[in-house]
C-alpha cells in the first residue's frame, strides 16, 4: 500500500466507527458506519488535502464505490487529471 492509500485510509478512519478496527483497501464502505454527512466531510478533506475537486453532483459515480480501494483509485484519477 502506497502513501496515498495510507493517507486516505487515515482520513476515512477519522470518520469511521471506532469499533471497525483495521481498515484496508478491501474494507467494504458499508462496514465503516459512515453516513452521508460524514462521507461529505471525507470528500472535503480529500479535496483540501490533494487540491482536487469532487463534483458533488457526481454522487451517482460515488455510489458505485464499494470499498476503500475504490475511493483511493477515484482520488488517484482526480489527481492524475489535475496534473
Amino acid at each position: 500500500m502506497d502513501q496515498l492509500a495510507q493517507d486516505i485510509i487515515g482520513k476515512i478512519k477519522a470518520h469511521a466507527d471506532p469499533e471497525i478496527g483495521d481498515i484496508t483497501l478491501d474494507t467494504d464502505l458499508g462496514d465503516l458506519g459512515i453516513h452521508s454527512l460524514e462521507l461529505t466531510e471525507i470528500i472535503f478533506d480529500l479535496e483540501e488535502a490533494y487540491d482536487i475537486e469532487v463534483e458533488m453532483n457526481t454522487s451517482e459515480a460515488w455510489s458505485k464505490l464499494s470499498n476503500v480501494g475504490d475511493i483511493v483509485e477515484a482520488v488517484r484519477l482526480l489527481i492524475a487529471k489535475k496534473g
